[in-house]
């Protein structure tokens, strides 16, 4: 890596690193390229993964640096009791301004698709500022299906700015660009395994993101032909 990977919070037990976009979260056989461990070894932190994002999402990602924090870690997110916020940068203009979405979702291999046979889901949003032709938005994950909060905005009709998977680029009513979906890890609360303490951590918004925000700001609907 070029860059070193931002170390947002470290103790003997657990570290939550700020994963850029294009790192895998993990090493995988089915995608060729670097993973976040990989590039935390160069810089001597040895950890265990067991918490991964979509390699083009950034932010907060959550290791264990034992196996008893790993244990505890694994069954926090089995009790769903780890909180994940995520910044967003939507299509259009999201109704309500506040909400969920429920659509039930189902791995279907390298993707998911809303079925009536996937599992439950749950994808909380409010709206931090509506602009002229995209919203921003704050989610609190409630689920953790594959690709849930992607699906659910694409389907729901807000596909997410960038978004390439699951709402194709020529289909979007507007034209802001953005290498990578605008999709970000901005917090992470829980418990900590093993001392109890409340932990909370925050990853700045990256600087590819902050570009693709101020140029939603100022893109405005082209004038209709005469």
């Amino acid at each position: 890596m070029s860059q070193p990977i931002p170390i947002l919070y470290e103790d003997d037990h657990v570290l939550v690193a700020s994963k850029p976009a294009g790192l895998l979260s993990v090493e995988t056989g089915g995608q060729e390229g670097a993973s976040l461990p990989e590039a935390l070894l160069e810089q001597g932190l040895r950890v265990i993964p067991v918490h991964r994002l979509d390699r083009d999402v950034s932010g907060c990602v959550l290791f264990a640096k034992t196996a008893a924090a790993r244990d505890a870690l694994e069954e926090l997110f089995r009790a769903r009791g780890l909180r994940k916020v995520y910044w967003a940068l939507a299509q259009g203009i999201v109704q309500p301004p506040q909400g969920a979405f429920h659509f039930p979702i189902l791995e279907d291999g390298p993707i998911a698709r809303v079925s009536v046979h996937g599992k439950k889901s749950e994808t909380r949003y409010r709206t931090l500022a509506a602009f002229p032709l995209a919203t921003e938005v704050e989610i609190d994950l409630i689920t953790g299906r594959y690709n849930q909060i992607r699906l659910h905005f694409a389907h729901a009709g807000f596909p997410l700015i960038g978004e390439r998977k699951y709402a194709r680029g020529k289909d979007s009513p507007i034209h802001i660009k953005s290498r990578r979906v605008a999709l970000h890890a901005w917090r992470l609360g829980l418990k900590h395994p093993i001392t109890g303490a409340m932990l909370e951590i925050d990853a700045p918004l990256p600087d590819d993101l902050m570009e693709v925000r101020r140029a939603a700001e100022t893109t405005r609907k082209a004038p209709r032909a005469r």
